[in-house]
C-alpha cells in the first residue's frame, strides 16, 4: 500500500476520533444537565415531602384526623405499611400526644438554646433587688413628669421622682410584702402637690412637705421614721417626728438602707435608723458643719463644709484610682487635704469628684466600677450618680457617661449629648436636659419571672436550671437502659445459671432503698474535695446505676418469649453467634418496650433529681437545678408572700414530666395492637 493511501486512512481516523470525541462530550453534556434536572427535581420533591408532613402533622395535632380508614383504604389491601410508620401515623392520630410533643420539643429548645442568649453569672447577688415581683415598671417614669422633673431618687427596686411644682410620683415594686404595705399609697399629707424634697430607700420613702413636716412611710422594723424599740436603731429625732422644719434652710434629703440623713444649710444634720446594718451611723449622727451625707449598702460618709471627705473613725475605703493619677493604696493619703465636691455611693465602692476636676474611685470593684472612662481633651464630669453597681456621670460639654455593672445596659450606653443632671436609679439611668425633660433611659425594666431572696433573676435561673436537670435525668436514663439492656438480654437469653447469678444481682440493686441510698451517697460526695461538675456527674452517674433494674427485667421477660421462636432457630441454624443473635436479633423486637421504658424513666430521673436537690442532696446553689429552686422556696414566708419563687420552677417541672409521661404513655398504646383495638 502506497504511502499516499496510509496517509488518507490516518486522516480518515483522525476525523472519525474527532467525531466520536465530539458526540462523546454532547452525550456527556446531556447526562450533566440531566443529572442537574434530577438532582433539583429529588430536592424539590424532598422540599415538598417535608413540608407536607409538617402540614399533616399541625392538622393532625389542631385540626384533627379520622380513626376510620376511607372506603379506599379498606380494600387497598396490596399498600402494605411498614410496623414503625403505621406506629408513627397511628401516635400523630393522638391529639394530646401531639400537643405533648411539641410542647417537650419547644422545652428542650427552650433550655438548651435559651442559655446562649441569656446568659448567667452563676455567684452573682444583689440584696437589694431581692424578692421582687413580676413586673416591666420599673423604669416606666410617668408622663406626667417626663418633662418636668426636679428629681428622681431609687435605692433599690422603686424609684420616687418629684416634679418642679411639687407633685411626687411613684413606679417599680412598690410592693412591701412582707410588712403588708404598698409604697404607692401616698399619706395625705402629700397628696396635693406638697412635696419640696422626697427620697427613696431600700423599704421605705421620707419626703419633706412645703410647710416643713417630715413625712415617712413604708415599713419601720428598724427605726426607718417615728419612734422605735429596735435594737441598735438610731431613733428619728423628736423635732421631726412631731414638729417641722424649715424646707428653704434644708440642703439635702438622703435615704439608704433603712436610713435616713436632713442636711442642713448651716451645717446641721439629723440622721436616723438601722444602726445594725450602717455601723458608723450613730458617728454621722454627731458630726456638724456637713455638705453632704451620701450611704453604700453598710456605711455612710460625709463631705464636711470645707471640702473634707470622712466616714467616721474608721476608714473604710482603701483602694483608689484616679482618672488623672492612676492607682493609689490609701484613699485617706491620698485625699492628704484635697478639696472634696462631690460623692457618690454604690454597694461597695464610691465616688469622688476632687478640685481639678479629677475623679476618684475607691472601695471593692467587682463589676469594673474602675474603669473610668477616657474623656477627650478638655472635658470632664461635673455631676456624677451611682446606683447599685454602675455610675454615671455628666460632663462639661453635656454628654453623659456611664460605667461598672451594664448587665441590663445602665451603663454601657454611648455617650448622650445635650444632658444637664443624671439620676441613677438602682439599675437604671435617666438622663434630663437643661428643661428638665427626659431625654434619655437606660437600664433594668423589671423581671419577666421576679428575683429570688439572693436578688437573681428567675427566669434566668430556670433557663439554665432546666438544663441541668433535664441534661441530668437524660444522662441518668441513659445509663440505666445501658445496664439494662445489657443485663436483660444476656439473662433472657442464656437462662440457666446466667439467668440465676444476674437475676440475684438485679434483686440485690432492687431491695437497696433508692431515695435514702441515695441521700446518704450524694452527702458523702460531698464530703470529699471534689469540684462542682464532678459532683454533678457523679449525680447522673448514681441515679442511673440505681434505677435499671425495673428494666431489665422487663427486657429478661421479653427475650424469653422470643428466644423460642422460629426466627431465632433459623439463626441458630445458619451458625450466627450467640451474642449476635441476643443483640442484633432479638433486641429489635423488643426496642418498643425498652423506647417506652426509658421515656416513662425520664419522667422518674426528672423528678427524682427534683426531689434530691428539694432535699438539699442533689445539685447545690448556687448552681440551678429546677429541684433546688423549690428548694430554695422552702418555708412559708415564701410561699405566702413570695408565690412566683415556687410557681415558676414547679410549673417547668410539671409540665416537662407530664408531657413525657403522656408521649411514654401514647408509645406504649401505640406499640400494642390490643391497646389499640380496646381504644
Amino acid at each position: 500500500m502506497s504511502d499516499k493511501k496510509l496517509n488518507n486512512i490516518d486522516e480518515s481516523n483522525v476525523v472519525v476520533d474527532q467525531e466520536q470525541t465530539a458526540d462523546n462530550n454532547e452525550v456527556q453534556a446531556e447526562q450533566t444537565e440531566l443529572q442537574k434536572k434530577n438532582f433539583f427535581a429529588s430536592v424539590g420533591s424532598g422540599i415538598a415531602n417535608i413540608g407536607k408532613t409538617v402540614w399533616r402533622w399541625i392538622k393532625r395535632a389542631f385540626m384533627g384526623s379520622h380513626k376510620e380508614l376511607t372506603e379506599t383504604e379498606k380494600f387497598n389491601v396490596e399498600n402494605i405499611e411498614s410496623p414503625l410508620k403505621q406506629m408513627t401515623k397511628e401516635f400523630f392520630r393522638r391529639k394530646i400526644a401531639v400537643v405533648a410533643l411539641v410542647v417537650l420539643v419547644c422545652m428542650f429548645a427552650f433550655v438548651f438554646i435559651g442559655p446562649l442568649f441569656v446568659p448567667m453569672d452563676v455567684n452573682y447577688t444583689d440584696t437589694l433587688q431581692q424578692n421582687i415581683a413580676p413586673n416591666y415598671t420599673m423604669m416606666k417614669v410617668p408622663n406626667a413628669l417626663k418633662n418636668d422633673i426636679k428629681s428622681i431618687s431609687s435605692f433599690s427596686n422603686f424609684s420616687v421622682g418629684l416634679s418642679n411644682s411639687g407633685k411626687m410620683y411613684i413606679w417599680g415594686d412598690t410592693k412591701l410584702r412582707l410588712a403588708g404595705v404598698d409604697l404607692a399609697d401616698f399619706p395625705e399629707e402629700i397628696k396635693d402637690d406638697n412635696v419640696a424634697f422626697v427620697s427613696a430607700g431600700k423599704d421605705h420613702i421620707v419626703a419633706i412637705t412645703k410647710e416643713g413636716k417630715v413625712v415617712a412611710w413604708g415599713a419601720n422594723s428598724n427605726g426607718q421614721y417615728g419612734h422605735t424599740t429596735a435594737i441598735g436603731a438610731v431613733e428619728m429625732p423628736e423635732e421631726l417626728i412631731s414638729g417641722t422644719i424649715d424646707p428653704s434652710q434644708v440642703s439635702q434629703l438622703v435615704c439608704g438602707y433603712q436610713v435616713t440623713a436632713i442636711v442642713m444649710k448651716d451645717g446641721s444634720v439629723y440622721v436616723w435608723g438601722n444602726g445594725g446594718t450602717v455601723k458608723n451611723l450613730a458617728e454621722i449622727a454627731q458630726m456638724t458643719n456637713v455638705a453632704k451625707i451620701e450611704f453604700s449598702t453598710a456605711t455612710a460618709m460625709a463631705i464636711l463644709k470645707d471640702g473634707t471627705f470622712t466616714t467616721g473613725s474608721k476608714d473604710y475605703f482603701t483602694s483608689v484610682v484616679s482618672s488623672v493619677n492612676g492607682t493609689s493604696s490609701s484613699l485617706s493619703g491620698y485625699l492628704n487635704g484635697r478639696e472634696v465636691i462631690d460623692v457618690v455611693a454604690a454597694d461597695y465602692s464610691i465616688a469622688l469628684l476632687l478640685d481639678g476636676n479629677e475623679l476618684v474611685m475607691s472601695g471593692v470593684f467587682e463589676n469594673n466600677e474602675d474603669k473610668i472612662p477616657q474623656l477627650p481633651e478638655g472635658e470632664y464630669f461635673t455631676q456624677i450618680d451611682a446606683g447599685t453597681r454602675h455610675y454615671v456621670g455628666v460632663t462639661n460639654k453635656g454628654n453623659c457617661y456611664g460605667w461598672g455593672h451594664s448587665f441590663y445596659g445602665q451603663a454601657g450606653f454611648d455617650p448622650d449629648s445635650g444632658a444637664s443632671k443624671v439620676f441613677a436609679g438602682a439599675m437604671q439611668t435617666y438622663v434630663v436636659n437643661e428643661s428638665d425633660d427626659l431625654i434619655a433611659t437606660h437600664g433594668l425594666k423589671g423581671y419577666l419571672m421576679g428575683t429570688d431572696g439572693s436578688g437573681r433573676d428567675i427566669f434566668t435561673r430556670i433557663v439554665h436550671g432546666g438544663k441541668m436537670t433535664m441534661t441530668v435525668g437524660a444522662v441518668a436514663v441513659i445509663v440505666s437502659s445501658i445496664i439494662a439492656i445489657i443485663i436483660g438480654c444476656l439473662s433472657g437469653y442464656f437462662g440457666g445459671w446466667v439467668d440465676m447469678l444476674l437475676m440475684r444481682i438485679t434483686e440485690i440493686f432492687a431491695s437497696i432503698p433508692f431515695l435514702p441510698f441515695a441521700m446518704m451517697l450524694s452527702l458523702v460526695i460531698r464530703n470529699y474535695p471534689v469540684d462542682e461538675t464532678t459532683r454533678i456527674v457523679i449525680i447522673m452517674v448514681m441515679l442511673g446505676l440505681l434505677s435499671w433494674t425495673g428494666l431489665a427485667r422487663m427486657i429478661r421477660g421479653q427475650v424469653l418469649a422470643e428466644r423460642e421462636k422460629e426466627f431465632v432457630i433459623a439463626a441458630k441454624a445458619m451458625g450466627i453467634k450467640e451474642n449476635r443473635i441476643a443483640f442484633k436479633h432479638i433486641l429489635p423486637n423488643v426496642i418498643s418496650v425498652i423506647l417506652v421504658s426509658m421515656t416513662l424513666s425520664f419522667a422518674g430521673c426528672l423528678l427524682t433529681e427534683s426531689s434530691l436537690s428539694y432535699l438539699g442532696f442533689g445539685v447545690q446553689q448556687p448552681q440551678p437545678t429546677w429541684g433546688n429552686m423549690l428548694n430554695g422556696a422552702n418555708n412559708s414566708i415564701v410561699i405566702q408572700n413570695y408565690w412566683w419563687q415556687w410557681l415558676f420552677p414547679a410549673l417547668f417541672l410539671a409540665i416537662a414530666t407530664i408531657s413525657i409521661n403522656i408521649i411514654g404513655d401514647t408509645l406504649r398504646d401505640v406499640l400494642d395492637p390490643k391497646s389499640s383495638l380496646d381504644k
